[in-house]
């Protein structure tokens, strides 16, 4: 299933905005027409009787965590970020951020915008890190959760800027944990793969990027960073209701962290990586056959088992590899140090099956 990221082109939220305020007029007047069909107090359904408890529940939650929820702008697209400390530095979404290295903060609490400058990113887990210029003394960062504690069927908030309509809320539950996607590529970048995402019904639209997934006790277990799309006709398709993801909280503070105490640099990935240049190669009817070796790191993993180029990686761990994104969201679950079972063709024809002891992506 295709998915597309959340944050907003720049050059699209004129346009944007400007459908919404017609589709606002237009319900404002179907509303104004309604009120033949109203019902009576008596005709109207119970209410349980912890709805009350339930409902302000959530309210209690928005007005925590709201506060430590910023807008982010750029010069090609708008998002999200959450408030990470009090020294004005602001987790977000790598493709957020994109190329850029200043920004325009707007804080949940003042209209004026801050401007402010890239720490770093770290695009293998679509993550950054941008720090306001001068960060007022009222910042309200953020509570991050244990989203290892996460369970299906749990209640959550997301919170955001979709389509740069600030402070904006949907609710939901978790779907589903230990999800792997890979995100779309842009431009020559490589595509990101992400593994154990969680998967949630609340709506994640364009603007949520790098906002806050939270829970009922008011913290930040996830940072929404994906929907799915329906695939049609071109491969575009649009928005499947109920089928966003984020990257989980646990992941986010030690991604941050690092971006924070080493001035902008990941120093340790816990990501396996194999240590070969690869291009896909495909059979005689065209479809996607593997992973040609083009190239092999000196002293890496794939070195030390006897990978030659030339060779074409057919399966790791047992996993069958047709093409790249199936390469990157085998080794996405794997842990560096690991031995793995890695299946080849040689130049020759033949098959070999070596073993592997994965080594550890590099940082930023």
């Amino acid at each position: 299933m295709p998915f597309t990221r959340r944050a907003v082109n720049r050059a699209s939220h004129s346009a944007l905005a400007t459908a919404l305020t017609a589709a606002v007029v237009a319900l404002a007047g179907c509303a104004t027409g309604s009120t033949s069909t109203t019902q009576n107090a008596s005709s109207s359904p119970s209410v349980p009787a912890n709805a009350p408890a339930l409902e302000q529940a959530y309210v209690s939650v928005v007005a925590k965590v709201l506060p430590s929820v910023v807008q982010i702008t750029s010069d090609r697209a708008l998002g999200s970020g959450i408030v990470f400390d009090t020294k004005g530095d602001i987790v977000t979404n790598a493709h957020v951020v994109g190329q850029a290295t200043k920004f325009q903060v707007r804080l949940a609490d003042n209209s004026q915008s801050i401007p402010a400058t890239l720490v770093g990113a770290y695009p293998p887990d679509d993550l950054a890190v941008i720090k306001l210029d001068t960060p007022p003394s009222t910042l309200h960062p953020a509570h991050f959760g244990d989203s290892s504690k996460l369970q299906v069927g749990d209640i959550v908030l997301a919170m955001g800027n979709p389509l740069g309509l600030t402070g904006s809320v949907t609710d939901g539950i978790i779907s589903a944990t230990g999800r792997t996607v890979t995100e779309p590529a842009e431009g020559s970048s490589q595509p990101a793969t992400l593994p154990d995402i969680i998967q949630t019904s609340a709506a994640i639209n364009p603007g949520n990027s790098g906002g806050a997934l939270v829970d009922l006790v008011g913290d930040v277990i996830g940072v929404p960073t994906l929907a799915a799309v329906e695939p049609q006709s071109g491969g575009l398709g649009g928005a499947a209701p109920g089928l966003g993801f984020a990257i989980p909280s646990n992941l986010v503070t030690d991604i941050a962290g690092q971006l924070v105490a080493h001035t902008g640099h990941v120093v340790n990935s816990h990501r396996a990586e194999l240590g070969v240049r690869v291009v896909t190669v495909v059979d005689p009817t065209g479809q996607p056959a593997g992973m040609g070796v083009v190239s092999v790191v000196p002293g890496g993993p794939a070195a030390a088992a006897g990978i030659q180029p030339g060779e074409v990686i057919t399966a790791v761990n047992n996993t069958p590899v047709h093409d790249a994104s199936d390469l990157a969201q085998t080794l996405a679950t794997l842990d560096p140090g690991q031995k793995v079972e890695v299946s080849l063709i040689t130049a020759q024809g033949t098959t070999r099956t070596v073993t592997v002891t994965l080594g550890q992506l590099a940082g930023s």
